[in-house]
């Protein structure tokens, strides 16, 4: 079995498993850098990694349009709830088995108030388990963390990292975080969308390559990759 991951810009993927369509952060109105707009895209789940605006993003519109189950920590899920949205939560360390496979939330080093200035709980990131045993890290915004090295010994086949700095790893930090996880596969996001984070990710993929034996995938919005 074969996961497509589709970069839509900034932290927003598309993942499908199984005929299952899975959007990460769909940020999509607003997004510069975005080839499809929030009202076309397809859903079954919805996963959100903390509730700034530029990650909740079109969740509440997309979730109601397709009924799509938006996973996240529990306060994200209380306020869409509240909002009618279809939620499923969970919280850091916790892993839960959906139709696509086992997600587990992990830490990351991050803030996460929600759009209206409410408290939205602890950014997490992503540890997914297919049903076929590949692996897929996809960080969310965060710092460098040393247990990155426990995420790590999971046996990490994707790892989707941020390298944008300002906000979140830069390119340097980036590239220890590949030291400490060991994936074979790496896709680099949340940069390039506004002047702060830009970053020359072909520079950084060099990088990786030349000290690690992880290839990086370099993706530009709208296009995929296929992990299998």
């Amino acid at each position: 079995m074969a996961i497509k991951f589709t970069w839509y810009g900034h932290a927003t993927l598309g993942l499908e498993i199984e005929k299952q369509h899975i959007l990460v952060d769909p940020y999509f109105s607003g997004n510069p850098l975005s080839p499809v707009s929030a009202d076309v895209v397809r859903a079954d789940f919805i996963l959100i990694t903390h509730g700034h605006s530029d990650h909740i993003g079109d969740a509440l519109t997309i979730a109601k349009r397709t009924g799509a189950l938006v996973i996240s920590n529990a306060e994200i899920c209380n306020w869409l709830k509240a909002k009618g949205v279809k939620t499923h939560a969970q919280h850091l360390g916790g892993g839960y088995n959906y139709p696509f496979g086992y997600l587990k939330l992990t830490m990351a080093l991050h803030g996460s108030s929600l759009p209206d200035g409410s408290y939205g709980g602890n950014p997490a990131g992503f540890l997914l388990t297919a049903k076929t045993g590949e692996k897929a890290y996809l960080a969310g915004d965060t710092g460098l963390f040393g247990d990155m090295r426990l995420i790590g010994e999971e046996g990490i086949n994707l790892a989707v990292l941020p390298i944008g700095d300002n906000y979140t790893m830069g390119p340097a930090d980036a590239l220890r975080a590949i030291k400490l996880l060991q994936p074979k596969h790496a896709i680099p996001i949340h940069f390039g969308t506004f002047d702060v984070i830009q970053q020359d990710a072909a520079a950084w993929a060099r990088q990786v390559e030349a000290h690690t034996d992880t290839l990086v995938h370099l993706l530009k919005p709208g296009e995929s990759y296929l992990l299998s």
